[in-house]
């Protein structure tokens, strides 16, 4: 994996934009979740907004709790990285051993799935995509994160309204910056692989073998299903980013409702807050691996079918 390109990676994903139509959307979208039954009086809700709350402002820019988290994710896998590789060794131990079977097993995963040549190119992304959606969303179950920060008190307590961290990849403007940043790498490759004539071709090109009047007639059932595929090509951003973003938004809320679940006496409130949620954070954890190899693997394949051809998709699957 080349170094450079994977920090760079890192740090455009680090700096998605804090505010946006995205925010916008899933505030209107996401329903406000109720405050169950006995809940404290001047809480209207619970559970994660769907828009992440600004924290402090650098100049003009508004940081919000989410952008924090993905930086503190960022530079600690930027500096684990340069730890692990700043004294390789022939027989590698201790962390130089982990990131090496981490990258190879990755490296060999994409390969039988996208093939040799092109895993060359585009491995770079799409480890570090796999890699920092993971790390975001395991760094989000931390305890403390989304339950220290500013609040009211309440009939029942002190109630966090804007937690100082929160968990990266439930807000949206994070998961559609990562989806438009592959769209922009997707574009790119496709180019750099067809060309400008063979991207279109590729698209609203008749494909098989046809004569006379049957040629004609497919040309204009493919130009058809070209315009199909571009409107399906302009749908990826949006469906990549809200299947991530509402799986981890989601989970994040599922966590806080059960360690919201028993409100009264007092000692139950504490028990049951902290053994109530433990069986749904192993669930998390694997919710957390899973989205973050079907984004790997959605991105891996749509770029599979524009840079690939027919006769090419057999050594692909070998």
């Amino acid at each position: 994996m080349r170094f450079s390109r994977a920090v760079l990676l890192v740090v455009l994903l680090a700096c998605a934009p804090p505010v946006g139509w995205c925010a916008g959307a899933a505030a209107a979208a996401m329903p406000a979740v109720a405050a169950p039954a006995g809940a404290g009086e001047g809480v209207g809700e619970k559970g994660l907004s769907a828009a992440a709350e600004t924290v402090f402002h650098l100049g003009p820019l508004p940081v919000t709790n989410s952008m924090l988290v993905t930086w503190i994710v960022a530079a600690g896998l930027i500096l684990f990285a340069r730890a692990a590789t700043r004294h390789l060794q022939a027989v590698p131990s201790g962390a130089q051993n982990f990131l090496e079977w981490l990258v190879e097993t990755l490296y060999d995963f994409l390969e039988g799935v996208i093939g040799r040549e092109l895993v060359r190119k585009t491995f770079w992304f799409f480890a570090t995509i796999f890699i920092f959606i993971l790390s975001t969303n395991w760094f989000g179950l931390i305890p403390g994160i989304g339950t220290v920060g500013w609040g009211v008190a309440g009939g029942h307590g002190f109630e966090v309204t804007k937690p100082l961290l929160r968990g990266g990849n439930a807000d949206l403007n994070m998961t559609f910056s990562m989806a438009m940043i592959f769209m922009v790498c997707w574009l790119v490759w496709a180019l750099q692989v067809n060309g400008p004539k063979g991207f279109l071709l590729h698209l609203f090109g008749p494909k098989g073998d046809s004569t006379g009047a049957i040629k004609y007639f497919m040309i204009v059932v493919f130009f058809a299903v070209g315009i199909l595929e571009v409107i399906s090509i302009a749908f990826r951003p949006i469906s990549l980013s809200f299947r991530l973003y509402g799986n981890i938004f989601a989970g994040e809320n599922l966590l806080e409702a059960m360690s919201n679940m028993v409100q009264h006496p007092a000692w139950a409130k504490a028990v049951f807050s902290v053994v109530l949620p433990v069986p749904f954070y192993f669930m998390e954890l694997l919710v957390g691996f899973v989205q973050a190899l079907v984004f790997m693997l959605l991105t891996a394949v749509f770029t599979m079918l524009i840079c690939l051809h027919d006769d090419e998709h057999e050594t692909a699957y070998p």
